[in-house]
């Protein structure tokens, strides 16, 4: 056994951990944050992401012992963090709140990866690979959200509203940095339908 101490969703927690557990186990079956997902359990699918120190990561792939010293978020950790309490309630996180304006779920179980990754997304810098100025920090127009979102899976298909309700978000200036200028916030896909 491995004795490691992580920072999960804000709070350190030392723990005692068997070097062949990954970070999906650990958060699942000994932590009880059933938010991450199991679903491929091969890093294909990207229902069990979580953020590692502020960057996307799949948990199933993740050695819990590899996290030691780390801050990992979960799903359950993204209603808190960086907002206040809302009476009883935690305030959403305003990629929580797109997701139910938008109906940018269907069964739900993708949603929590969706969520947390589309969360290090709007943190990221940088061209992706639909990217045409590669010297440019392009803005998160739907063709630019759908390349960077592609690591994660709907199996119902909820595509279209997934991409609309991200691009509500990175709209607003709710990316990392100085935010979106006016001019970007205008292609981020604010309409309705299809992006």
């Amino acid at each position: 056994m491995a004795e490691i101490t992580i920072r999960l969703n804000g709070t350190d927690v030392p723990l005692s951990v068997d070097p062949r557990t990954s970070l999906l186990d650990l958060l699942r079956e000994r932590l009880g944050l059933t938010g991450t997902k199991k679903g491929c359990d091969h890093g294909q699918c990207g229902a069990c992401t979580v953020l590692i120190d502020g960057r996307r990561a799949n948990a199933c792939l993740a050695l819990a012992v590899a996290q030691d010293g780390a801050d990992v978020t979960t799903v359950e950790g993204l209603t808190s963090a960086g907002h206040p309490p809302d009476g009883e309630n935690e305030a959403l996180h305003p990629l929580q709140a797109a997701f139910i304006e938008r109906d940018a779920f269907q069964c739900g179980y993708c949603t929590p990866g969706q969520l947390c990754s589309a969360a290090g997304m709007l943190a990221e810098r940088g061209p992706s690979a639909v990217t045409a100025d590669l010297t440019a920090d392009p803005a998160l127009v739907p063709e630019e959200i759908r390349e960077r979102m592609s690591g994660n899976l709907c199996r119902c298909g909820a595509y279209v509203n997934i991409v609309a309700a991200i691009g509500d978000v990175a709209g607003s200036g709710a990316r990392a940095g100085d935010g979106v200028r006016a001019t970007e916030r205008a292609g981020a896909g604010s309409g309705r339908g299809a992006p």
